[in-house]
């Protein structure tokens, strides 16, 4: 829906045509599962981990008070600096799935390992880096979105819509779905923030790009294109994958003793 509109205008019709050219396997529907599952498994680990690396540096180095005072700007250095390094795991993998997913039938090899070779092969592709700025551009923004704004949101949740008692003496059940909630609405703002670098980064893949820049890309696509086309499809994604990331992290807290998030 991003790189090809007039092909595909509508989730829906966009499934069945996808389906009805390539079918439901790895060279149809699930098309570059495994870069996309290795690249964000990385990634998503590095990212939360980190994440709570920076946001106690930054918080030690500002001090008590500050921190009180500026909890929010911790939440973005802490999450950003966690994704600047978590982006260096996934770059080669996201450049790969692209490649893979936006290639037409026929022309690219669907096998990851066999795709990586190629792009190794080709000096004009770029692997494993050159996505790397755009990829920064993306995530970066997304990421900051992402913890800036389910911390907000869910101190938010406690502080006037589950009012009725003290947060602690809810169910650990009713904590982590205001965690899910939390996490979904948060996605829908990373969504709406990280759109327009991730057309860009998908279309820099479509054959007869690879050798433009992303300025001139985006030129011949139109700025608002780039910013909407695709992007309720993104909205039900990312809102769905913040909204279970957050509830799988948090679940893991509990379970550790540690409690939820927003405290």
């Amino acid at each position: 829906m991003q790189i090809y509109p007039e092909q595909y205008k509508s989730l829906g019709q966009g499934f069945k045509l996808v389906i009805k050219q390539e079918g439901y396997g790895s060279a149809g529907l699930l098309k570059g599962w495994l870069p996309t599952f290795i690249g964000y498994s990385f990634q998503g680990a590095g990212k939360f981990g980190l994440y709570e690396v920076f946001k106690d540096f930054y918080s030690n180095l500002a001090g008590e008070e500050m921190t009180k005072q500026w909890g929010g700007a911790v939440w973005l250095a802490g999450s950003a600096s966690a994704e600047f390094i978590a982006d260096l795991f996934l770059c080669p993998f996201e450049m790969a799935k692209v490649k893979i997913q936006t290639s037409p039938k026929g022309t690219f090899p669907t096998n990851l390992g066999e795709a990586i070779a190629k792009m190794r092969a080709d000096p004009t592709s770029g692997f494993p880096y050159k996505s790397l700025v755009p990829l920064w551009c993306r995530q970066i923004p997304y990421t900051m979105a992402k913890f800036y704004f389910f911390e907000r949101i869910i101190r938010l949740m406690y502080q006037y819509v589950f009012t009725a008692k003290p947060r602690d003496e809810y169910s650990k059940g009713t904590q982590l779905g205001i965690t899910f909630l939390s996490g979904y609405l948060a996605g829908i703002i990373c969504a709406i923030v990280s759109h327009p670098a991730d057309t860009l980064v998908s279309a820099r893949a479509k054959p007869g790009n690879s050798s433009k820049g992303y300025g001139q890309i985006a030129k011949e696509m139109g700025y608002m294109n780039i910013c909407t086309k695709g992007l309720g499809t993104r909205i039900l994604m990312i809102g769905t994958l913040t909204g279970l990331q957050w509830w799988i992290y948090d679940t893991y807290k509990v379970s550790l003793g540690m409690g939820g998030s927003g405290h």
